[in-house]
């Protein structure tokens, strides 16, 4: 078994505000407990989860670390009790509480994945909070089905360039949204069947248009706000409405007559607060049905940009700037 050292280089967020309280401290090194692992990080993805945990409005969950990061990979060092996979020296991507933003970090072994065949660490890193996200809400949650149509918003965003490019892969036909023509031309080249410049035209008439006044099937939206009642009006009978974010408010005016004459559904999840067996489930999902993509390459990790872990204010402020084209990562040495 690898020693390991008793501290590590980690960040911590000093009170709350902008990238600047973001700060790499030397702090004691973890240890897995019952069916947990501990993982050596050589890259952690940054998720604007992140963004909301520095601002003071997403707090770790309550026994679980404090330092950011919701995703890691690198190699399993030492385990606690109850363990069969991973076992020590295999190299991994994880799906975690916190933590990730460090040279070590503790997952449950349930939300461990193997690093598929070709993947970098740096893509392997890129994968567990984007691709859980994606499979639990569009494919379980959302029921997206061969031949629907599939409209997801934010299209570069690390979720967006995933969810196009397994809506895809799973024969839907796909829109998504950005807010210029780069970003458009981006979902195209990644297989969206029409992107819509949200600054010059209304996706609500764009998605009549393509589906002649039916509507889409299944909506992945991490905008909220006025979005919601659009959303609504874009979708088909028996549409499914899969909230994943509100990053312009939760509260909206509905109409839900709509709702009720087309037997909508309208639904969301947040993966952080679900109990480990539920993370462990979409692991296997994701296993069984997304990392065999992966590995013959039928759907890529798009990295937008890399940064060392001491970099770390200048990639959050990447993110937050919003101009990424999928992924940071963080490389921790």
């Amino acid at each position: 078994m690898t020693s390991v050292p008793t501290t590590m280089t980690a960040v911590e967020i000093i009170g709350k505000g902008g990238p600047e309280v973001l700060q790499v401290s030397e702090i004691p090194t973890p240890s897995p407990g019952d069916g947990q692992v501990l993982i050596a990080v050589e890259a952690a993805g940054l998720n604007r989860p992140d963004i909301m945990q520095r601002n003071g409005v997403y707090p770790a969950p309550k026994g679980h670390s404090t330092i950011p990061g919701l995703e890691v990979a690198g190699t399993v060092i030492s385990s606690g009790a109850n363990v069969e996979y991973p076992k020590i020296g295999e190299r991994v991507m994880a799906l975690v509480n916190g933590g990730g933003y460090a040279a070590f970090c503790v997952a449950e072994a349930g939300s461990c994945l193997p690093v598929p065949q070709g993947l970098s660490m740096i893509e392997a890193a890129a994968v567990p909070e984007t691709f859980f996200t994606v499979w639990h809400n569009v494919f379980e949650r959302g029921a997206l089905k061969e031949g629907e149509w599939f409209l997801v918003h934010g299209g570069t965003s690390g979720i967006g360039v995933t969810a196009i490019q397994l809506a895809k892969a799973f024969g839907a036909k796909v829109i998504a949204t950005a807010g210029s023509a780069e970003k458009c031309a981006a979902c195209v080249s990644l297989g969206a069947d029409r992107a819509v410049n949200y600054r010059e035209e209304d996706f609500v008439d764009v998605v009549k248009e393509l589906t002649q006044k039916r509507g889409v099937n299944v909506i992945l939206d991490m905008v909220g706000g006025d979005y919601i009642m659009r959303n609504i009006k874009c979708l088909a009978d028996d549409g499914r409405l899969v909230n994943i974010a509100y990053q312009k408010g939760s509260k909206a005016e509905v109409d839900f007559l709509r709702v009720l004459l087309k037997r909508l559904t309208i639904t969301g999840s947040t993966l952080r607060i679900r109990p480990t067996e539920i993370k462990a489930h979409i692991a296997q999902g994701v296993r069984d049905k997304v990392l065999p993509l992966l590995s013959d390459g039928r759907v890529k990790v798009i990295i937008d940009s890399t940064f060392p872990l001491k970099d770390v204010a200048q990639a959050h402020a990447r993110l937050e700037e919003g101009s990424h084209i999928g992924k940071i990562v963080l490389k921790v040495d």
